[in-house]
């Protein structure tokens, strides 16, 4: 996994890792989410891997956008 720029200094995502076909999400109380393309939409997997990238507004954008629609808890 690779640490979140947190560009913003409040995000809850720690670190990701990106995939062809899912992001796994690490978060600062250490839960790990995986969000595929089948469980939260390939457009929204691409947004995602975009913020990863970026360093800013995953977050928010899995609170305001995917908050259930993660594939399986990884931890």
């Amino acid at each position: 996994m690779k640490h979140y720029q947190n560009l913003s200094g409040k995000s809850t995502v720690a670190m990701y890792e990106l995939a062809k076909d899912f992001v796994t999400v690490r978060f600062t109380n250490q839960s790990v989410f995986r969000y595929s393309n089948q469980s939260a939409g390939m457009d929204n997997v691409r947004q995602m891997k975009t913020l990863a990238l970026a360093g800013k507004g995953l977050g928010t954008f899995i609170e305001t956008k995917l908050k259930d629609l993660y594939a399986r808890k990884v931890r």
